[in-house]
């Protein structure tokens, strides 16, 4: 897990050294990209009652579901980078990011009102609730090498994202009837992560898509 960490930590640092060479001095607002992230991630998972995803949320998809969790732990790992602690040992303290040990300590699971309630404590701590982020895998069943992929799987879009306009505005993100993510969730299941290119692979995957959809 900790060489895993250390993995997804320098992928982070490369993306948000594209975004701005000298971005640790810049004092963003890291907690506000992770409680955005909240809110999509419970549009994923569904709210609606009067709608049937409602009713099938039990269910969620596990990949989508990483994907948006992982955007979470993104502007994690920089909001900690910016300190003097180690970035791996902070998300490792006290079995943290270990949810194979939150389950039996903290009640009935409810997936909604868990994603609140970080939500909440994201915006009063303007921090990273690690054991309330943990508590979120166990609710959709997600194992820690499926958050991995899912990290690895962001971080590839959003250099996608970048190559493609999006800080200049031009780039879409959605493509046909769905977004960009959703795409990379379908993308992703077709190809082996396993593989040493399966960063490459994703990349020229996502590409070719895109231009299908783009022409």
């Amino acid at each position: 897990m900790r060489q895993q960490l250390k993995n997804m930590l320098e992928l982070q640092e490369s993306m948000n050294s594209r975004v701005h060479p000298n971005w640790r001095q810049q004092g963003y607002e890291w907690y506000r990209a992770i409680w955005v992230e909240c809110a999509e991630l419970l549009d994923h998972y569904g709210w609606k009652w009067w709608k049937q995803r409602y009713l099938l949320a039990r269910n969620a998809d596990v990949d989508v579901v990483a994907d948006e969790l992982a955007g979470s732990l993104l502007a994690e790992g920089s909001l900690l980078a910016e300190g003097s602690l180690s970035v791996e040992d902070s998300l490792l303290a006290e079995g943290s990011l270990q949810p194979d040990l939150v389950e039996s300590e903290r009640g009935e699971l409810d997936f909604r009102g868990d994603l609140e309630d970080f939500a909440l404590e994201t915006l009063r701590s303007r921090g990273f609730d690690t054991q309330g982020f943990a508590r979120l895998m166990v609710g959709v069943n997600l194992s820690f090498d499926s958050l991995y992929k899912g990290y690895i799987g962001k971080n590839v879009l959003n250099f996608f994202r970048q190559d493609h306009g999006y800080k200049e505005g031009s780039y879409q993100k959605q493509w046909g009837d769905k977004e960009d993510n959703e795409h990379l969730v379908e993308l992703f299941q077709t190809l082996d992560a396993s593989k040493a290119s399966f960063q490459d692979d994703l990349y020229t995957a996502l590409r070719s898509r895109y231009q299908s959809f783009m022409v």
